[in-house]
C-alpha cells in the first residue's frame, strides 16, 4: 500500500484547520487537505454551469454572481486573513481602470499589480522563508496575469487601430468597459482562483454569455444554411474523465517518490562531499522530475475544472472531435519526452508564456525583447535566488541547444537508424539538462546552489558557452537558405531540414524557461488551427442568450474620455485572416509543436495503449448524456424513414433506396457547391456521389450495418427519441 510522504506542519498556514483530523488520517499537511477539498468541490460545482446555470436559463448576471461568490469561499477557507490579498488587489487595479487615460492604464496597472506582488512576495519570504505550504502568493500570481492583461486589452481597444496590432492582441482587443460585476468575476471565479489557469477576458466573457461555443462541428460546413442540423453544445465529459485520470496517476508518482528523493537533501553535507558527480546528476534529475508531478497534478485537475463548466472549448478536429485545450497549462507526453528544450520550453506553463508574449515581447523593441520578458518572469516569480539561477542557466544552456541543433542534427538525418540514434540521445541530453537547470528552482537556496554547481563543476555551462562562441568557427553547421513563406516572413530552410526552419527577423536568444513558448518565434503567430473559423454571423445562440455589447462604450467618469476607437475598416480578404481562437492566436497548439521522431512515437504507444480505455468513456457518455445528435442514430433516421423530406427544398426529397437511402444530407450539399438550383437537386444528386463520394458511401454503409447490427434506438434531429 502507497505510504504518503509525512509533511511538516507549518505554523504560519491561516487557512481553515477544520480537517486537520483528515490530514493526520491521509499523512498530509492541512493545506494542501484544504486545497484538494475546493478543487473537488470545484469539479462538481463546475458542471451546474452545463445544467442548473446553463445561460439559456439563466441570465449572466447569475452567472457571474455565482462564480465570485464560489471563489471568495474558497480564498477564504484556504488562506484565512490573508484573503483579504486576493480583494485587495484587484480592487486597487479595478479603481485604476476606471480612473487613469486609457493611453497610460496599461503600464499603471502593471506598476500597481505587480507592486503589491512583490511586496506580498517579500513579505513571505521574511515569515516563511523557503517553505512549500499552500500560500497567498499562488493566487495573487494568477490574479496579477488577469488584471495586467485585462488592462493591455483595454489599450489596445481604446487607443490603437487594428493596424496597429498583432492577431493575438486583435483578439483580445476589449472596446466595453467590464462592470464591476464582470471584472469581479472575472478575477475571482472558483474554476481557476487556487491554481490557474489564466483566462483571459474576452474568453471568460464569451464563456459566461454562452457564446464561446460553436453552432455546427465543421464536418457540416458545406451545408445549406437552411438545411444544417441543429447540433447541440458538446459535452466535456470525456476531455474532463480523461484529465483527471491524468491527475490522479501524476499525484501517485509524486507521493510515490517524493519521499525517495526529498530536495532538501541535496543541501546537506553528506550529499555534496560523499556522493559521485554521476549520482548527483542523477539525483537532481529525479528530484526535480518529482516536483513537476505535483505540478501537473494541480494543472490538469484545475483544467478539467474548467472544461467541466464547459470553459476552455476551441472547437472540433478534422475529424469532428470536440477539443477542449483553450486554456491548458501543460502538455505532460510532450514535455517529458521532449528532444530539445524548445519543446520543453513550450509544453510548460502555457498560461505563463501566453502572458508573457502578449504583455512584453509583442510590445516592446525587438532588440530588448529577450531582456525585458525574462526579467518580468523572474520578479513575477518572486525574489528567491534560485529562481534567477534557474532562469539564467536556462538561457544560456537553451541558446547552446539551438546553436547545437544547427550543428549537428543535420548530419544524423542520412538514415532511419541514425535518426533514431539521434532522437533518443538527444532526449535523454535533455532529461539531463532539465534536472541540472532547475534543481535551483525547487532548492531556492543561493548558496547551496552554488556549492552544488561546483561539484558539477560547471561542466554544463562551460559546454553550453563552448557551443556558442567557439564551436561555429570550427564546424560548418547546416546550410540554410533565405526564402519566402508569401506572409512577409523570411525562413530559413536546410538541406532537407525544413523542421529547423525559423524565422531570422527575431533574436534567437530565449527568455527563460518559465518565458517560454519560445517567445523569439514569431512564426508562431501566424498558425491558425481553425476553432470557431467560419462561424456564421447571422447565426444566435441558444434561447435566453443575452446579446454582447463589446463594441459599446458605458457611462465612464466625467474626468475621464474613455470612448472606445473604432475597428479600422479592412479589405474582406484581411478580415479573414483574424484570428478567431485566443488560444491559436498566442501559440501553437500541442499537437503542432516541433516535436521529433521520438517524442511521437511514445506518444503514439501511449495513446494506444489508452485506447480501450477511451472507448469505454466514449461510449458511456454516448449512453448516458443527453442531447447529443449521434452520427449512427442520424443514419438509423434516414433508414426507417426513407420518406422523410428534407426541410428548405422545393418539396422535399426523398431519401429512398434509389437516391442513396441514409445517406446523411451533407451529401446533398455537391449539387449547391455546384453552383445549381438546390431545387433540381434530385436529378443531379447520383452522379457525384459515384464520382466523389465512393470511399465516403462506403463508410456510411459499414456504420449502417454496425448499427443494425446493435439495434440502436433512433434519434431524431429535434430530440426526441423513436
Amino acid at each position: 500500500m502507497l505510504e504518503p510522504p509525512k509533511f511538516i506542519e507549518n505554523d504560519c498556514y491561516n487557512g481553515s484547520r477544520t480537517f486537520t483530523w483528515l490530514a493526520d488520517m491521509v499523512g498530509l499537511s492541512v493545506d494542501l487537505v484544504n486545497f484538494l477539498i475546493c478543487q473537488i468541490s470545484a469539479l462538481f460545482l463546475a458542471s451546474l454551469f452545463r445544467s442548473m446555470l446553463h445561460p439559456s436559463k439563466v441570465s449572466s448576471k447569475l452567472r457571474h454572481t455565482f462564480a465570485l461568490s464560489i471563489g471568495l469561499a474558497f480564498g477564504y477557507f484556504c488562506f484565512g486573513q490573508q484573503a483579504i490579498h486576493i480583494a485587495g488587489l484587484p480592487a486597487i487595479c479595478y479603481i485604476v481602470i476606471r480612473t487613469q487615460d486609457p493611453r497610460i492604464v496599461q503600464r499603471a496597472v502593471l506598476l500597481v499589480a505587480m507592486s503589491y506582488l512583490l511586496c506580498v512576495h517579500l513579505m513571505r519570504q521574511l515569515y516563511d522563508y523557503g517553505s512549500y505550504a499552500l500560500d497567498i502568493t499562488g493566487p495573487l500570481m494568477i490574479i496579477t496575469q488577469k488584471v495586467t492583461s485585462l488592462a493591455f486589452s483595454i489599450h489596445d481597444g481604446f487607443v490603437r487601430g487594428d493596424e496597429e496590432l498583432t492577431k493575438a492582441q486583435q483578439y483580445h482587443a476589449i472596446r466595453k468597459m467590464p462592470s464591476a460585476l464582470e471584472y469581479f468575476s472575472y478575477v475571482w471565479h472558483f474554476q481557476s482562483i487556487l491554481a490557474g489557469p489564466l483566462v483571459f477576458y474576452k474568453d471568460y466573457i464569451e464563456f459566461v454569455e454562452g457564446y464561446n461555443l460553436l453552432s455546427t462541428p465543421p464536418g457540416n460546413g458545406n451545408l445549406d444554411i437552411n438545411k444544417r442540423e441543429v447540433v447541440l453544445e458538446p459535452s466535456p465529459t470525456k476531455a474532463v474523465i480523461r484529465k483527471v485520470i491524468g491527475s490522479l496517476v501524476c499525484a501517485f508518482i509524486f507521493m510515490k517518490f517524493v519521499k525517495i528523493y526529498p530536495v532538501k537533501d541535496m543541501k546537506e553535507d553528506d550529499f555534496m562531499n560523499n556522493t559521485s558527480m554521476v549520482y548527483k546528476y542523477w539525483y537532481a534529475m529525479m528530484a526535480t522530475t518529482c516536483i513537476r508531478f505535483k505540478y501537473y497534478h494541480a494543472w490538469l485537475l484545475a483544467d478539467a475544472i474548467c472544461n467541466n463548466s464547459g470553459l476552455g472549448f476551441t472547437g472540433y478536429d478534422k475529424d469532428g472531435n470536440s477539443k477542449w485545450d483553450l486554456i491548458s497549462n501543460i502538455n505532460v507526453l510532450s514535455f517529458e519526452f521532449s528532444t530539445n528544450m524548445r519543446d520543453a520550453i513550450n509544453n510548460w506553463n502555457c498560461g505563463t508564456n501566453r502572458w508573457l508574449r502578449t504583455l512584453v515581447y509583442e510590445r516592446v523593441p525587438k532588440q530588448y525583447g529577450t531582456l525585458l520578458t525574462f526579467a518580468l518572469s523572474a520578479v513575477w516569480h518572486g525574489f528567491y535566488p534560485g529562481y534567477y539561477l534557474t532562469f539564467a542557466t536556462g538561457a544560456v544552456v537553451v541558446t547552446a541547444a539551438r546553436i547545437g541543433r544547427r550543428l549537428f542534427r543535420h548530419r544524423f538525418q542520412s538514415t532511419q537508424v541514425t535518426r533514431m540514434f539521434y532522437d533518443i540521445l538527444t532526449c535523454l541530453i535533455t532529461r539531463v539538462v532539465l534536472g541540472y537547470a532547475t534543481f535551483p528552482f525547487v532548492l531556492l537556496e543561493f548558496m547551496g546552489s552554488i556549492k552544488l554547481y561546483l561539484r558539477f563543476y560547471l561542466c554544463l555551462h562551460i559546454i553550453s558557452l563552448v557551443t556558442i562562441f567557439i564551436l561555429p568557427k570550427f564546424i560548418r553547421g547546416e546550410r540554410r537558405l533565405r526564402t519566402s513563406n508569401g506572409n512577409g516572413n523570411v525562413r530559413l530552410s536546410g538541406s532537407g531540414n525544413a523542421k529547423d526552419a525559423v524565422p531570422t527577423s527575431v533574436d534567437s536568444t530565449p527568455a527563460a524557461l518559465t518565458a517560454g513558448n519560445d517567445l523569439n518565434e514569431d512564426r508562431e503567430e501566424e498558425k491558425h488551427a481553425q476553432c470557431k473559423v467560419n462561424k456564421p454571423t447571422h447565426q444566435q445562440p441558444a434561447v435566453g442568450l443575452h446579446k454582447t455589447t463589446v463594441e459599446q462604450p458605458t457611462e465612464q467618469p466625467n474626468n475621464v474620455n474613455l470612448r472606445p476607437r473604432p475597428q479600422q475598416q479592412q479589405p474582406h480578404h484581411e478580415k479573414k485572416a483574424l484570428p478567431t481562437c485566443a488560444r491559436d492566436a498566442v501559440s501553437v497548439p500541442h499537437d503542432q509543436c516541433e516535436m521529433d521522431q521520438l517524442s511521437s512515437k511514445l506518444k503514439e504507444k501511449i495513446e494506444a495503449e489508452t485506447k480501450n480505455i477511451e472507448e469505454f468513456i466514449d461510449k458511456t457518455v454516448t449512453e448516458t448524456v443527453s442531447g447529443i445528435v449521434e452520427f449512427k442514430n442520424d443514419l438509423m433516421r434516414d433508414i426507417e424513414f426513407p420518406k422523410l423530406k428534407l426541410p428548405g427544398s422545393n418539396g422535399g426529397i426523398s431519401l429512398d433506396s434509389s437516391n442513396g437511402g441514409g445517406l446523411r444530407k451533407r451529401n446533398i450539399s455537391s449539387v449547391h457547391d455546384n453552383g445549381k438550383d438546390p431545387g433540381h437537386a434530385t436529378a443531379d444528386l447520383h452522379p457525384p456521389l459515384e464520382e466523389n463520394g465512393a470511399a465516403f458511401l462506403k463508410k456510411e454503409i459499414e456504420v449502417i450495418n454496425a448499427v443494425v447490427q446493435q439495434a440502436v434506438p433512433a434519434v431524431l434531429s429535434n430530440g426526441h427519441a423513436k
